[in-house]
């Protein structure tokens, strides 16, 4: 195996376990070890080791060695973090707390989109919508998501907000979540199709006020599914 192929999965190991607290905060990856258990040169190991320093999850320092750090030291919002973190006990925590970010993001996004969305996104949102229509019987499945996922990634780009939209990462999240870890129900829920219908309706007039609303809703509505599911 190249040396590239090898660090990402000792990446992928090492960020794991540390996202599920089987590398405690405070606890240190010897160098020497690594290299027996992967198998891999010193040069890999210290490159896996650059990523993980680079999401905060790690400290390298001389005479000290590789140190786990908290997850208050962590880079919040970066997906391979996101991902660990959701497929870790704390998984019903995160989702909460990202939703509560969304609620404080989506709806604003939903507003200034309905003031600055091109015609293109007001098709792409509508076209979204009808995908996700159509394919509601199979809401736990990966079309239905990659859908959801449009909607509301062009929702945020259609707001003119380069910080809003770069939240995205946030949202597609909590979406591959719920689906990801049983969190959705087979067949889509009829008032959260409605809901993202009406955003996309409200967004397409200019309607402001009622596309803010109806995207309240809908992340009102997904908090209270994923909390009732886990």
């Amino acid at each position: 195996m190249t040396q590239g192929p090898l660090h990402d999965a000792i990446v992928e190991r090492w960020g794991a376990d540390i996202a599920s607290g089987r590398r405690p905060a405070g606890s240190r990856i010897i160098t020497d070890q690594a290299v027996v258990e992967f198998s891999a040169s010193r040069s890999a190991i210290r490159e896996a080791v650059r990523v993980l320093e680079s999401l905060g999850m790690v400290e390298s320092r001389q005479r000290v060695g590789i140190t786990v750090l908290p997850v208050e030291s962590w880079s919040p919002y970066d997906p391979r973090i996101l991902r660990w973190r959701l497929d870790g006990p704390d998984r019903a925590e995160l989702l909460r707390s990202l939703s509560e970010l969304r609620a404080a993001v989506e709806p604003a996004a939903a507003r200034l989109a309905a003031e600055r969305a091109t015609p293109a996104q007001c098709g792409a949102l509508a076209a979204a919508v009808i995908g996700m229509a159509s394919t509601s019987r199979a809401a736990d499945a990966d079309e239905y998501l990659a859908h959801d996922i449009a909607f509301h990634t062009v929702l945020l780009e259609a707001s003119g907000n380069v910080m809003l939209a770069s939240l995205g990462t946030i949202v597609v999240a909590v979406l591959e979540g719920r689906t990801h870890h049983a969190l959705m129900p087979a067949v889509a829920d009829a008032e959260a199709l409605r809901l993202h219908g009406l955003v996309a309706a409200a967004v397409q007039s200019g309607d402001g006020s009622a596309a803010e609303e109806a995207m309240r809703a809908i992340v009102a509505e997904s908090l209270t599914a994923m909390s009732a599911g886990t």
